[in-house]
């Protein structure tokens, strides 16, 4: 059975923190974007934090993942973690070899 993880961030600091840190959080997504980790991310509305779809194998290694996070390293973000297992999908997302 394949499961995923929604991360939901939920900013803690000013909006000023968070910008000031937003490169090196970009960097961290492109990162695991190329690794494959990451299926979409983005800001949530209103703008007081964000989402990320992950397709890791499990809680540890998503845990290794977000830890390296400049948000949780720097106490920017609390993290929410939701763990679904997909049953139905778009057909641009079968595509996505899930762990």
């Amino acid at each position: 059975m394949m499961v995923m993880f929604f991360m939901e961030l939920t900013y803690k600091k000013p909006i000023s923190v968070v910008e000031a840190a937003l490169p090196l959080h970009n960097q961290y997504l492109d990162r695991n974007y190329k690794l494959g980790n990451f299926i979409f991310s983005g800001r949530k509305d209103p703008h007081n934090g964000g989402v990320i779809l992950a397709n890791v194998a499990d809680l540890k290694d998503l845990e290794n993942i977000y830890h390296e996070d400049p948000f949780f390293r720097q106490g920017i973000a609390d993290y929410k973690i939701l763990n679904f297992t997909p049953t139905k999908m778009n057909d641009v997302f079968a595509q996505i070899p899930l762990r």
